[in-house]
């Protein structure tokens, strides 16, 4: 390396030597140039100009991205039945025809900004050559025509704004190929339907709106000629916010219409004296029917379109999607009406409009968390100065109030077959609350969390009728603590089953459960089943929903419950089409991963169904009506701040959250504040509605029944057999004594809690003396129930024998077709008996 330096340097020296004579020679004929020279010098500049021109034609817009542009047409989106959700686009506008655009508009438009539109192709060179002379002489003029403005408009990133002479050929070849490929009525409306105008506003049509309440085809002279004049500069001449300058920009448009014969002299004299009358009012998008599943899905399609080379804003692709509209509606207006209903509640509970009056400490901590504090405390005030000033502006205190303690809301349907996405609420009003709580927000789910432990505990061979004593239960953390779960209630000690522990929702009974079968196997499970994004703490107290979690992973999981076990991923598109219907992709629901036995999954159902018909759930069907086969669970955390509900049905499975974007703010009520009457009405009032529109089918049923294993298909067989074998002889039924009149109870044995309203139990016949006798025949019923018979159904009488110990009932348990329970212990489900949080 050493060596090759010198030499490098010489080499270097030798090609200075040679370069420097030219170079002296170039700056000697510069300063004495001669006839020649000068001649070849002005033919060298138009080459080098045509040269630079032709280097700069690959960084400009293609034909096909002009053509494109032509007939632009934003992505649409729609639901399974055909209804428009959404339309993508880059901005609030809304394309007009030419032919629907008052003439006032054009004609103000072309006096103005290019009277001699028609003439020329792209460039005007006579009005460039004016702008060029102005401009060296320092007073600076535009010289771009329509179809260069257009240019500018539809590709500012590639052509830019900035005042060189690159940017104005960029300009320039841009209108040339524009002008190759439009006529010139094409480019007016384009030009029209793309100029911006302030406040959101895009486009000729969104601007009348805007400024005159009216629409493009109807727009006067007068109205034609403030809009025409915003174009020379919208901030500038603002007629909203300066109607001075306006009012003087619009007469001069009306001078240029009378100057090219647009105008009368007459008409010009009578109308320059007239004021503006503006009729502002912005204009906002309509969210659309699934404004928060729209805006998720915008996300997705904007990823799937960069990696197919398509523009969601132009190409005109048509997205057809998983949401029913009809349930979608549904969905929306049980959210409203529920949520209206709490904030009804939240106001007089904290006394909104008196600024929080009901909780004067709290409201000191959010003035705290305010920029108004901070910047107050940045001027050296105190801590209590600072607060008194922030709390003596009174709109500031009912504004953060009334913020903090709006109630917030959400809900989510799918079908667990597919995992097709039917409904999508992100809040009660997309228009003030934006944020998807669906998606986006984590919670506690609280006792919604605790099929997750008891599916464990089945899948390890626990059944339903197992039982753990209620007493209280001390479980040593690490670091020294100790986590004493507690319900609503005192340790009864006594024994208490699975099932009914999860129908009411008992946390000690699930605490125990939890220990059994350990945190970590119950947060794998949670996650296979579908809580795949939320981060869950594998600590004693997830039995009980500590760990925040989505409402759309929750509801995903449910759904592998009600998939018999088989988790399927969320989707919400079908397929994609372009503008001319032409399949460019489809989406077919994902297979099914099997995450949890079928078997388990079965025995789970069956247990949740008791969650409806006699426990925390119940007024789904005693308030609601909700019929068929179903189950589902309620939740509610610590101190009332969440309240959840997710109902599972073999069609559809539907959850709801209830609670407020600060924690720190409930409901103040420990019965609003549960899960059973916050959260639950809208599932309720969703179903019932869907139910009623048989959108849902009430008599579609889970397939719960049990496959018998090896040895219980050989006992059954032996049974019988052995039935068979010692039967009484045909004719000869067995004849039951039924008693009427006057009759006395007798004892009966202990029988099963009613689970559906289970039959009665053998031997609970009553006995009277002296009574009336009436011998009737019957049939002989099997000595046991065959596996998966009716008898199970419900909880049937043979997990009700192991519970109470009674005998097995010989009618067939009605199911919940036949049967609407009463409204039952759903004030279990308060605060601490859902219990979301460790006390």
């Amino acid at each position: 390396m050493k060596r090759l330096i010198p030499s490098f340097l010489a080499a270097l020296d030798k090609g200075l030597t040679f370069v420097n004579p030219l170079i002296a020679q170039a700056m000697w004929h510069l300063r004495h140039p001669t006839r020649r020279g000068v001649a070849w010098a002005c033919a060298a500049l138009p080459v080098l100009l045509l040269l630079y021109v032709l280097a700069l034609i690959p960084f400009t817009p293609g034909i096909g991205d002009i053509r494109k542009a032509k007939i632009e047409q934003p992505a649409r989106i729609l639901s399974a039945d055909g209804k428009l959700l959404a339309e993508f686009k880059p901005s609030n506008r809304e394309w007009v025809k030419l032919k629907d655009i008052s003439p006032n508009v054009v004609n103000a438009l072309i006096a103005t900004e290019d009277h001699r539109f028609y003439q020329h192709f792209g460039l005007d060179w006579r009005r460039t050559a004016s702008a060029a002379l102005h401009t060296f002489s320092g007073d600076r003029q535009g010289g771009s025509t329509i179809t260069q403005q257009l240019a500018r408009n539809l590709y500012p990133d590639e052509i830019g704004r900035a005042p060189t002479l690159t940017r104005k050929l960029k300009e320039a070849i841009t209108a040339f190929k524009i002008e190759a490929l439009y006529t010139k009525d094409e480019i007016l409306e384009t030009y029209l339907n793309t100029v911006p105008f302030l406040y959101n506003a895009y486009g000729i049509e969104m601007a009348a709106r805007t400024y005159f309440d009216k629409s493009a085809s109807e727009l006067n002279v007068l109205e034609a000629a403030t809009l025409a004049g915003m174009l020379k500069g919208n901030s500038y001449y603002n007629p909203v916010l300066n109607p001075e300058r306006a009012l003087q920009r619009r007469n001069t448009v009306l001078q240029q219409m009378v100057k090219y014969g647009k105008l009368t002299p007459a008409a010009y004299d009578m109308l320059k004296v007239r004021a503006l009358r503006i009729d502002f009012e912005r204009q906002t998008e309509p969210p659309g029917p699934a404004p928060h599943f729209a805006q998720q899905l915008r996300k997705w399609l904007a990823a799937w379109a960069d990696r197919n080379d398509y523009n969601i804003y132009s190409d005109g692709l048509v997205v057809r999607t998983t949401i029913d509209s009809r349930l979608q509606s549904m969905a929306t207006q049980a959210v409203t009406l529920q949520g209206n209903q709490l904030q009804g509640i939240a106001n007089s509970a904290w006394r909104a409009r008196a600024g929080c009056a009901g909780d004067k400490d709290l409201l000191q901590t959010f003035l705290r968390e305010t920029p108004d504090y901070r910047a107050a405390k940045q001027t050296g005030l105190s801590d209590e100065d600072a607060l008194k000033r922030v709390a003596s502006d009174r709109d500031l205190v009912r504004s953060v109030c009334e913020s903090k303690t709006r109630v917030q809301a959400d809900f989510l349907a799918m079908d667990p077959r597919s995992g097709q996405i039917r409904a999508w609420v992100g809040s009660r009003d997309f228009s003030q609350d934006p944020f998807d709580h669906v998606q986006q927000a984590r919670r506690q789910p609280g006792s919604t969390f605790k099929p997750f432990v008891y599916a464990a505990a089945f899948e390890a061979g626990a059944k339903p009728s197992d039982t753990f004593v209620d007493k209280p239960v001390e479980i040593p953390l690490a670091g020294g603590e100790v986590w004493r779960p507690s319900d609503e209630d005192e340790p009864s000690a006594r024994a208490i089953s699975l099932r009914d522990a999860l129908a009411y929702s008992r946390n000690r009974i699930t605490a125990q459960v939890m220990e059994t079968v350990g945190p970590n196997k119950v947060a794998r499970l949670a996650r296979a089943m579908g809580v795949r994004d939320s981060e869950l703490d594998p600590v004693p107290s997830l039995a009980l929903g500590t760990s925040p979690v989505t409402l759309k992973e929750m509801v995903s999981a449910y759904g592998t419950i009600a998939n018999l076990g088989g988790y399927v991923e969320p989707v919400m598109v079908t397929r994609i089409e372009d503008r001319n219907g032409e399949v460019l992709a489809e989406f077919a629901p994902a297979p099914a991963q099997q995450e949890l036995p079928a078997d388990t999954a079965r025995t789970l159902i069956d247990v949740m169904r008791d969650v409806v018909s006699r426990g925390t759930g119940s007024s789904i069907r005693s308030r609601f009506g909700v019929r068929g086969d179903v189950a589902g669970k309620t939740g509610t955390t610590q101190g009332n701040a969440d309240g959840w509900f997710i109902l599972i049905h073999p069609q559809l499975v539907a959850g709801a959250w209830v609670g407020f974007n600060d924690s720190r703010v409930t409901l103040r009520s420990d019965y609003w504040g549960q899960g059973a009457h916050s959260a639950l009405p809208i599932v309720g009032d969703f179903f019932q509605r869907a139910q009623r529109s048989r959108l849902v089918d009430s008599h579609v049923r889970f397939d719960t029944t049990q496959e018998p294993g090896w040895f219980a298909g050989r006992a059954a067989r032996l049974r019988e057999w052995f039935q068979q074998l010692f039967a009484a002889a045909p004719g000869k039924p067995e004849k039951v004594v039924v008693t009427r009149g006057p009759a006395r109870r007798a004892p009966a044995a202990p029988v099963a809690p009613a689970e559906g309203g289970g039959g009665a139990s053998a031997g609970s016949a009553a006995s009277a003396a002296g009574s009336e006798t009436v011998i009737e025949p019957r049939a002989l019923p099997p000595l046991l129930p065959a596996p998966g018979s009716a008898a199970t159904a419900a909880g049937g009488a043979v997990d009700g024998q192991a519970q109470g110990g009674g005998e097995p009932a010989i009618a067939p348990t009605p199911t919940p077709d036949d049967v609407v329970p009463p409204d039952v212990g759903s004030a279990a489900d308060a605060g601490g008996a859902n219990g979301g949080a460790t006390r």
